[in-house]
């Protein structure tokens, strides 16, 4: 019988992996919490039309890559590609924004796109998210960066490089899109068929098209601060004052576009070129109308989305790994009386607190010192006929070969040196 495996572009994380999984996601929760963020959990599953008032129906996203399709009530439903649309309709839905206009809201789970697998990309794929509603001071622009550019760091990310960019208003936007239409009239056979697809659909995605002969054509492109009006061109010139008082680096990318529509103003990516063509693993930005297209009061919002799979790529190849590395304790038994006692003992670390690990197959010392070496584990406590009588028993470190005396009968008077 041939062997089940994963569905393509969906990936096990295993034991070994899910310690670096855990500091990300502690290192998130504290830092955001800090900065006023409260954690919020939305369901993975939503109605199809949530997606696509809020992406847009022009995207790659609603056009080619969500995972949709009709239940049994038939009702469309998709597995969310993306956080925010799903964070804010519960924002609406559950009405928070009565109590309180402002909300700082973070979620960290799965997304769902069928697109093709790379490295650090994958079908179900793992995202941080931060929205914060109901505040359009440009100061919030920075300080939602700068939190962003704290957290990578904190994470393990070296030396993350912000880009930045407005792209405009309503107001100020359409002019920018009919000029980028009249740029590449006559260009289309130069174009990819995707690109050719988007001069009807949705031009300013052109500028993010992958592929290089499309790249080499945008290059000569107008650009879009051009074309700001000047309250975006006052906004944006705030957002990076407000950058260089918190000491945030950056870099001008005027041909930075974002792949979803809800976008306006302030946008914004941390890049890499460890990742190839697909080289952001941040993404965000002001996106002021969304609240209002899905239903809701017209709120405005910014916020950005963590690939988790990029990031822990990424900190894998700078060599971070600040997860734990296996147990505090083996305790290595031998014989009956031994091993009750290595029983009773190992528990008792366990519910205080300590990982524990023991042999219960009654190997002899030699073997059972290699599954201590095996599990990484930092200490290894011997008990055995002489341990017993003495009530004494030596407590050995793995890394540095020390050894000290500690007592059987009073566990707590030494477990303070596992931590």
């Amino acid at each position: 019988m041939d062997l089940i495996t994963a569905v393509k572009g969906f990936k096990d994380i295993l034991p070994d992996e899910t310690g670096r999984w855990q500091y990300v996601e502690e290192q998130a929760r504290k830092i955001f919490t800090a900065f006023g963020c409260r954690e919020i959990r939305v369901p993975i599953l939503e109605r199809t039309e949530l997606f696509t008032r809020g992406i847009g129906t022009g995207t790659d996203i609603v056009e080619k890559e969500m995972y949709t399709f009709r239940d049994r009530g038939e009702e469309y439903v998709t597995l969310r590609p993306e956080a925010t649309a799903s964070i804010i309709r519960a924002y609406l839905e559950h009405h928070l924004h009565a109590y309180d206009q402002v909300a700082k809201l973070y979620t960290i789970g799965p997304m769902f796109r069928r697109e093709r697998p790379q490295k650090g990309r994958y079908r179900q794929f793992h995202q941080i998210d931060v929205e914060v509603l109901g505040y359009d001071d440009p100061r919030v622009d920075a300080e939602v960066i700068f939190m962003l550019i704290h957290f990578l760091k904190c994470a393990g990310l070296e030396e993350p490089r912000l880009e930045i960019n407005s792209l405009g208003c309503p107001s100020c936007r359409p002019a920018y899109r009919e000029s980028i239409r009249g740029f590449l009239a006559g260009k289309e056979e130069e174009l990819c068929a995707d690109c050719v697809r988007r001069l009807d659909t949705n031009p300013l995605r052109i500028l993010d098209c992958k592929l290089e002969g499309c790249r080499e054509i945008v290059l000569r492109a107008p650009v879009i601060a051009d074309f700001l009006c000047g309250a975006c061109r006052d906004h944006f010139e705030a957002v990076r004052s407000s950058l260089d008082a918190l000491d945030v680096p950056y870099t001008l990318n005027p041909r930075m576009v974002r792949g979803l529509d809800y976008y306006t103003r302030t946008t914004f990516e941390v890049t890499t070129d460890y990742l190839g063509a697909q080289n952001a693993v941040v993404g965000g930005g002001r996106y002021d109308g969304l609240i209002r297209d899905l239903g809701g009061p017209d709120i405005p919002g910014i916020g950005f989305a963590v690939g988790f799979e990029r990031l822990l790529t990424l900190t894998a190849a700078t060599g971070q790994d600040r997860s734990s590395s296996g147990p505090a304790l083996f305790i290595a038994a031998l014989g009956a009386t031994a091993q009750q006692l290595a029983y009773r003992l190992c528990n008792h670390l366990r519910v205080r607190g300590h990982w524990t690990e023991m042999d219960y197959q009654g190997r002899g010392l030699k073997s059972q010192m290699k599954r201590a070496d095996k599990l990484s584990c930092r200490r290894v406590l011997i008990i055995g006929d002489r341990e017993m009588e003495s009530r004494q028993a030596e407590l050995r470190d793995m890394i540095t070969g020390e050894q000290v005396r500690v007592s059987l009968a009073d566990a707590s008077a030494w477990e303070k040196l596992l931590r």
